[in-house]
Formats: structure tokens, sequence, C-alpha cells
């Protein structure tokens, strides 16, 4: 148990999320929390639902004298995204999680802290155990898979639900209130590419790209952060081209949401070029460093003499896949021209990863206009299709249209205001919500989304600011009151 966590304001948020922390939770693994969401829901003797999907759904009546008020959806989703440094040993499918504080902060220790969204599930059950809180009817609903796939909401079937106002808790700017959300898609590419011995005379090294922020792929799009797989696809295709550079390995990224943080290269360099390749290296690390001063402090470029020898990829595909990998766009493609300093389209290159003579990249695009989202998304198809690589996209989910007019909007503007002497932002957000998919279900749901300060989400720097938990738990729970 760590106390520390358990004793912070408020008292009964905090000690859930410490709870949640414990269970294992990988999305497409969410077996062990839609366990514990179950038995809760039964030891609070409260009506506990799970679809044919795996959303669990738990009803609380109205607290005396809120009878007639509407009911209202209190939303989170179960997963969360597992990233961990590379020089952390944590089994996500079986360690828990221990948060810790680090002055006005709480953060785990070299990996995810999974406050996104386990600070909105510790929120609603917290909720749902109290019984000095004053509410209509509530349900409390738990998603799975929001993270990669956004399985939960797609499955929702339109009975599921009985309200038709939703608070959704799964945003991470306090002060900030979302009333709209981009959509996306994935495009996902495979190279096949032959391989060779390669000749006498070559020194193995292994290349190293760390220390970048990584973070989330749509919300922290825009900040100029180092992407591992561009800034090493730079070394390897600048090599290649000067010294005569073999790749045996190359691996960086991770997850389709996440900027991608590391990357690693296992190559061979002709013992001629050895010196050259140096010098190179150096001058290339050294302009990288300092092109990222300001947004990556800690970028660390490096190499390493190694002995493990290996096969290469021949010389016709690895110009090929390190063409298109420089030529594939990464960060802000448009920005809206009818809400200033938004984000409107997007795409991240997140991975690449070469295993059994086939080349696997992972990309994703964003946009609040659908047809941009196509477009950005064809722009990267094509761009591999011209190597020959297969190219396919995924389904996508839409995105979630503004409403000025809400009557949510204008209740927790009028709560927030109240509460903190000051005016809430009203904002779209370039990150994908699952309300977009809900509002396609529920096209009567009136939605807003809001939370606590999270900053480095989707990497191992995730942080959770402890003073606007509390301001969050006071929003919400004036909301409930007044709606």
């Amino acid at each position: 148990m760590n106390d520390s966590i358990r004793n912070l304001e408020p008292q009964i948020l905090w000690e859930y999320f410490d709870d949640i922390c414990k269970i294992p939770r990988p999305s497409k693994k969410e077996e062990q929390i839609i366990a514990f969401l179950e038995d809760f829901g039964k030891k609070q003797q409260l009506e506990t639902l799970k679809d044919e999907t795996g959303n669990i759904l738990i009803r609380k009546d109205a607290t005396k004298g809120y009878e007639n008020r509407p009911s209202v959806v209190l939303q989170s989703h179960m997963d969360m995204v597992c990233e961990k440094n590379a020089d952390v040993t944590f089994d996500f499918d079986k360690d828990a999680i221990i948060p810790v504080i680090n002055g006005e902060w709480v953060k785990a220790k070299g990996t995810t802290l999974g406050a996104d969204d386990g600070i909105g599930i510790a929120a609603q059950l917290a909720i749902l155990a109290s019984n000095d809180i004053e509410h209509g009817p509530i349900e409390c609903l738990f998603t799975v898979d929001e993270e990669t796939g956004l399985t939960g909401a797609f499955g929702l079937k339109p009975a599921f639900l009985k309200s038709n106002i939703l608070l959704n808790l799964d945003s991470e700017d306090e002060g900030e209130l979302f009333i709209g959300c981009a959509g996306g898609m994935d495009t996902l590419i495979e190279m096949e590419f032959e391989t060779e011995e390669i000749p006498d005379k070559h020194q193995f090294l292994k290349l190293t790209v760390n220390g970048l922020n990584g973070g989330h792929s749509g919300d922290e799009i825009q900040k100029g952060l180092g992407n591992a797989v561009k800034l090493m696809n730079r070394i390897l295709w600048e090599a290649s081209n000067k010294v005569g550079l073999r790749i045996a390995d190359f691996k960086a990224g991770n997850l389709r949401n996440a900027i991608a943080r590391e990357g690693f290269a296992h190559v061979a360099i002709p013992l001629n070029q050895l010196e050259n390749f140096k010098k190179l290296f150096n001058e290339l690390s050294h302009d990288i460093i300092a092109e990222y001063s300001i947004t990556e402090k800690n970028l660390n470029i490096t190499f390493e003499e190694t002995h493990e020898t290996a096969d290469v990829m021949i010389g016709e595909y690895q110009n090929a896949l390190l063409n298109a990998l420089y030529s594939c766009p990464h960060g802000v493609i448009a920005w809206s021209q009818s809400i200033d300093n938004f984000v409107e389209t997007s795409t991240n290159l997140a991975s690449v990863e070469l295993k059994d003579n086939t080349a696997y990249i992972t990309t994703s695009q964003r946009s609040s206009v659908e047809s941009a989202k196509t477009d950005i998304a064809n722009m990267v198809a094509a761009n591999f299709r011209n190597i020959g690589a297969y190219v396919e996209h995924s389904d996508g989910y839409p995105g979630w249209t503004p409403n000025p007019s809400s009557e949510v909007l204008k209740q927790t503007e009028k709560s927030y205001t109240k509460l903190f002497d000051t005016k809430p932002k009203v904002l779209a957000i370039h990150a994908g919500l699952e309300c977009g998919l809900i509002g396609e279900t529920y096209p009567q749901m009136d939605m807003i989304s809001f939370g606590p300060t999270i900053k480095g989400a989707h990497s191992p720097d995730e942080r959770i600011k402890i003073d606007t938990v509390k301001m969050f738990w006071d929003l919400t729970l004036d909301v409930l009151k007044n709606i």
C-alpha cells in the first residue's frame, strides 16, 4: 500500500486510483479490471451489467430529493497505454504499477502511470461508493480497448444506456471543457525484403536513439517533439548513401497512438569507412541534438561496436525502405481555419520493425474534417505503394461535432465559474475521444469531456497534477448536483 498516495485529497478517489494501479489492464487484456468492476458493483449492491464487448455498466439510483433529475452517464475507459523505458524491467500483464508523489505530481517509475484513464475510473467508483453525494440517477460506463481500437465504443448497442447526458472523464487539461474531437484511422504497411550475408571486412554496430519525450500522437503532435523513427532513419539514410552502411535490424517506436520515443538499429559498416562513419555520425548527432535542444533536452544518440553478426538487407530493398520512411509525412498537416491554434489534420509515423524478412510500419491519421483524414491517409499509402509495399487502412472512427448550444456545456461552464471564479476554455481536441462513436449510436446524447491535468500521456513520463484532481472532483460533483 502506498500511504502517501492514499492520503491525498479527495481521499476516496485516490484510494480507488491506487487500487486500480494494482490491476493489470493493457488494451485488449482487460479481464482483471472487468472482474474487479463486476465485483465492486455486486458488493455495492448496484445493478451491474456487462455487454458482449466487455463494457461494464453500473447504475445507481438518485439520492433523496433528486429523483426527478435527468439521468447522467459518467464514462471512462478501462485500458491503459503500456509503455516503459528500455532499461526498466516490468511486465504489464502481471506487475502492479506503483504511483509515487514527485513534487506537485503523481507518476510511476519508468512506466506509464495509467492515469489515462484510471483517474476517470477512480472518480466513478468513488461516486458510486459514496453516500453523501447529491445526484440524480447515474450510469457509470466503463469501456474496453479505447487506446488501440475504440472497441468498447464501437460495440455499444442502442439499448444499453438509458441516459441522454454524458460526462466523458477522459480529458487531460484542467480548465478546458471539450465539446468536439478529431476522427482517426490507421494506415498499416508491410514491405517484404530479401537479405544476404555480409561480405568480409565489416564492423557491426548498434545504433541507439533514446531519451525522447514521446507522448500522445494527437494531443501533443503540435509540440515539435522528436520522432525516433524519423531520427534513426535520417542517420541510416545518410550513412547508407555516404559510407555504405548496411542494415541487419531496425526497430523504433511501439504504439500507434504514441510518438516514437526510442529507436535501435543493428548495422554493418565497411572497415575502410569506419572512421568516416564515426565522423558523419558525430556531425549528424550534434546537428540533431541542437535542432531539438528546446523540446528534447534529454535526447541521446549513440553507437557501440558489437561482435553480433547477422544477414543484412539487400541494397535495393534497403534503399526503398529508407527513402519511403524519409519521405513519409509526420506531424501537423493542417491547422483549423475556424478555431485558432487548433490542429485540424495530422499524421503519426508511429513505428517500424523488421521481422521475418518483412518491414512492418504503423502510422495513424487524425482530422476533424473527414475528407482531410482520408486525404492524408491516402498520401501515406501512396508513399509506400510507390515501393511496392502492401498497405491497408483500418475502419477508423468518426469525429465529434461541437455543439456550442449544449445544455450540459452551459451547466458545466456555470459550475466551473462558480467554483473557481474564472471561466473555463471551451475547445475541441485533436485527440480521439469515444464521444464520436457514442454519438453515432446515441444521436440525442448531450456530451462534454473534462478532466484533471495529465502530462506525458502514452509515455513513461506520464504524470498527473495533484491539485487539479481535487478541482476535477469538485467540478464533477457540482455538475451532477445541478444538472
